[in-house]
């Protein structure tokens, strides 16, 4: 089998496409005024701000002034998280995310708890979804926000988003979802949804790592993030990132245009290879739903194997894959997504996530089914030969 380069870890990060460099590059020589100035060339990169706040807005349904960026997706968490909780410490001092929640919320949850907070995990079915029951009951009269993911970044699993907003607004709570997987990968109406706060990412959508953004419904007050000047509203401030924000604005405009053939492309891709991994290779397990599922996402276990090593094997092959979530890969601490789903701990380590993107081919799915195969194979005979020899 001849080698070849096959990136399948479009969950971690994406390329940046070639009209989304385009429309950034004359940002950074031509158009490279700040927008805050007056004259001319300041205006002109304020405009193009402009144009992708409406982009962006476009996207996810909203309105351009509800739409704020920042420097990443994990900037935006803390921003809606932080600020909520602080600014409503009158009302209460409890917050309730969920068990599966990526580390920018969990780790946001740990550092409010330094600060006299309170924070309640809600548990997941074996599919990886919320228990609406045990939402619904741990809700307090200090309750003050609820923060659950759009999409899993590891096990795919989109969750009822629309159902949990319900809830909160029910009792008076505001809603934050980290939709960073979500975006591009789904169709998304923050009004039909009934969020307050949404989190965003360029990067995971074939735009520019660096620049991220937070959707804040019209008529919800959230504090300023960055004090300084009066960049984005006066919210978050500094200079703003011109070429980045250009490029995500043009990363959204793309992908509003191409979302269904995205994800039909992405479904069918990932439908092949789970069938056809199931069907060539024994004692396999899919992790998450099957049905409510990210497009492109795939994470399976190999059972009797140590998914790292699998890792490196592929590598050597040049595919490239994620043991789990991205921010936390060169950790040897068993994945808390697959933990939380009720997968054993051996099992855990024998675990990969594949996610296929818009560059993804048959064929380069079919030379890493083959490479799976051979791996696999090698990986359990050392297993083997270890356990027989009392290793």
């Amino acid at each position: 089998m001849e080698k070849r380069q096959v990136y399948l870890d479009y969950g971690a990060t994406t390329p940046v496409k070639k009209e989304v460099l385009d429309a950034m590059i004359p940002y950074f020589t031509e158009h490279f005024g700040n927008p805050s100035s007056l004259y001319t060339q300041g205006q002109e990169a304020k405009h193009a701000i402009d144009i992708a706040r409406e982009q962006v807005a476009a996207l996810i349904g909203a309105e351009p002034r509800e739409i704020f960026f920042t420097g990443t997706g994990s900037e935006a968490d803390n921003w809606a998280i932080i600020e909520t909780a602080l600014a409503n410490q009158k009302k209460g001092k409890h917050i309730i995310t969920s068990t599966i929640e990526h580390h920018a919320i969990l780790h946001t949850g740990d550092y409010l708890e330094t600060l006299g907070f309170e924070v309640t995990y809600i548990g997941v079915d074996s599919d990886g979804f919320i228990k609406l029951d045990e939402l619904e009951a741990a809700i307090r009269p200090d309750t003050t926000i609820i923060s659950i993911m759009y999409a899993n970044n590891e096990i795919g699993t989109i969750e009822p988003i629309e159902k949990i907003a319900a809830i909160a607004k029910k009792h008076g709570i505001a809603f934050h979802t980290d939709a960073v997987q979500a975006l591009g990968n789904l169709h998304i109406d923050v009004k039909k949804l009934g969020v307050d706060l949404l989190s965003m990412s360029a990067h995971k959508i074939y735009g520019p790592k660096g620049v991220g953004a937070l959707y804040i419904r019209k008529g919800y007050q959230l504090p300023t993030h960055i004090h300084g000047g009066g960049q984005e509203n006066r919210k978050r401030a500094g200079t703003e990132n011109l070429a980045g924000i250009v490029g995500f604005g043009k990363a959204a405009e793309l992908a509003r245009e191409n979302l269904v053939e995205h994800i039909e492309q992405e479904r069918h891709l990932r439908d092949y290879f789970i069938e056809q991994v199931l069907q060539q290779i024994d004692d396999v397990q899919v992790n998450g739903s099957l049905e409510s599922r990210l497009p492109g996402n795939v994470n399976i276990t190999f059972k009797y194997i140590e998914g790292e090593a699998l890792l490196l094997f592929l590598d050597m092959k040049g595919i490239a894959i994620s043991t789990g979530s991205a921010c936390s890969s060169a950790s040897l601490t068993p994945s808390h997504v697959l933990t939380a789903i009720g997968v054993p701990v051996e099992q855990i380590h024998g675990s990969i996530r594949v996610s296929i993107g818009d560059f993804t081919t048959k064929e380069d799915l079919d030379y890493t089914i083959e490479a799976l195969k051979e791996s696999v194979a090698k990986l359990r005979n050392i297993s083997s030969v270890s356990s027989s020899s009392g290793w």
